[in-house]
């Protein structure tokens, strides 16, 4: 990420309030969370849907329907399938360096225009495609305006945000990934149901919507102070920014610091050679184990194969997408807004522990279970599936109000000035790189473990 100038007053609170104008800009910014949680959400729910698997990928659909000797878990697999989902990770992943430099050169609001327009250009690429190679087309163009928008949205809202209210409102980034996720999900259950099979062109068009918001409102959005103070030489529009947003006149101490904070920033020509210096190690290890250990918490499995995974349990098509919007989306969204109103209250540390155990335990009850009753073939009884359901929910939540928004929150936090666009552009690198290894992995994985050649490592001991 650009070199960001979120900072503290040593002395004391800055002046201020949580004005009309902040909350409004800060909306229409956080767009940017909603397309990435689309995304999320429709990819998932359209690779479940037997006429998309029909015309693009028929080798699984073969599979899933008329072969009956494959097994559960590795009628999915398939490189070309989760090609389709991952792709999109690498292009935000390379994406966002590029933001970066944009972001600082010309400021927070091109970056996110540029992410809007790219989302909405492969929104229409996707929602047009007639054969495979334009499906992951459109797909990178949308992990284009993935990349931009994650990168710039998330400081956007920090800069803007008063500093006493910031754990919030920039959990907020989660909250509108939770509302993207939640959406996509309802519409995969509706468009499912349209008969003639061009229901999955639907959900992937349809992500136009919130790309057109952003694209549309980013122009209107105001420049943060501290871009302004970054890129003029002039503080006079920076200082009458600031006192809009904080709804007082008296600004002049905050103001002071972020010049400050500039002037420091200047004076240095390449962060990433000083953040891998001796003091600096400690960051460095942040910007890599937070956002793995967030990737590796398998949240995205849930989040891109709910679907497929739900119908390889014995739940119909239909039954799948409406758990997947239940689990994904109303439990995911409620947990993260909870995660906002207490963050600032009762700290990050200790949301994170318990969010943790909550998931760990989560995830050793339904890998029992599906362990003990779902076999190769066929699925398991209702009464073990709604079980699966619940604890997958439970797990869910704990990802909501801890590892989800923490894990873009408190990067944004730990990072001293003179290595802050260094750690941001590790941090999101990072993510997005675990995020496509959990995409292209997790089918192929699957499979892997329910090889009898793997059951025999296992029983030899040679594990």
């Amino acid at each position: 990420m650009a070199a960001g100038m979120v900072i503290e007053n040593q002395g004391g609170e800055y002046n201020g309030r949580m004005t009309l104008f902040v909350m409004l800009s800060c909306m229409i910014a956080a767009t940017g969370g909603v397309i990435f949680g689309y995304d999320i959400g429709i990819s998932g729910g359209v690779t479940s849907m037997e006429p998309f698997l029909t015309k693009f990928f028929p080798e699984v659909y073969t599979k899933m329907k008329e072969d009956t000797k494959t097994s559960n878990y590795c009628k999915f697999d398939s490189q070309l399938l989760t090609s389709f989902t991952s792709s999109l990770y690498i292009a935000g992943l390379i994406a966002s360096f590029f933001a970066s430099s944009i972001t600082k050169a010309f400021g927070r609001k091109p970056s996110i225009l540029l992410g809007g327009a790219a989302f909405l250009t492969g929104a229409a690429l996707g929602g047009a495609a007639v054969n495979v190679f334009m499906l992951i087309c459109g797909r990178v163009l949308l992990g284009v305006g993935v990349g931009f928008a994650n990168q710039s949205v998330p400081l956007y809202l920090s800069e803007m945000a008063p500093p006493r209210y910031r754990g919030g409102i920039n959990n907020g980034f989660q909250f509108c990934v939770g509302i993207g996720v939640l959406s996509a999900n309802l519409l995969n259950y509706g468009t499912e149901k349209i008969k003639g099979g061009w229901g999955w062109r639907l959900s992937l068009a349809m992500a136009a919507v919130p790309a057109s918001i952003l694209t549309i409102g980013s122009p209107f959005l105001p420049e943060t102070p501290n871009s302004l103070i970054q890129r003029m030489s002039d503080h006079q529009k920076a200082k009458e920014m600031l006192q809009r947003i904080r709804g007082t006149e008296n600004v002049q101490a905050e103001l002071d610091d972020l010049i400050k904070a500039s002037e420091t920033s200047k004076t240095i020509k390449h962060p990433f050679e000083n953040i891998i210096k001796r003091k600096y190690r400690p960051h460095l290890v942040m910007a890599i184990a937070i956002p793995f250990f967030q990737q590796v918490t398998g949240i995205n499995v849930i989040s891109f194969y709910a679907p497929v995974l739900f119908r390889t349990i014995g739940l119909s098509e239909s039954e799948s997408l409406l758990s997947a919007a239940v689990v994904t989306g109303v439990v995911g969204m409620t947990s993260t807004f909870i995660s906002m109103l207490i963050v600032d209250k009762i700290g990050r540390r200790v949301l994170l522990m318990v969010g943790g155990v909550q998931m760990l335990v989560s995830q050793i009850i339904v890998g029992s279970i599906m362990e003990a009753q779902l076999g190769d073939h066929g699925g398991m009884s209702k009464g073990y599936a709604i079980v699966v359901l619940i604890f997958i929910c439970i797990y869910v939540a704990g990802f909501g109000w801890s590892w989800g928004p923490l894990g873009w929150l408190i990067p944004s936090e730990i990072f001293p000035l003179e290595i802050r666009s260094a750690g941001q552009s590790i941090n999101v690198a990072v993510n997005f790189f675990f995020t496509f290894v959990v995409a292209q992995t997790f089918l192929a994985m699957l499979y892997a473990i329910s090889n009898p050649a793997f059951s025999s490592f296992l029983e030899d001991g040679r594990w």
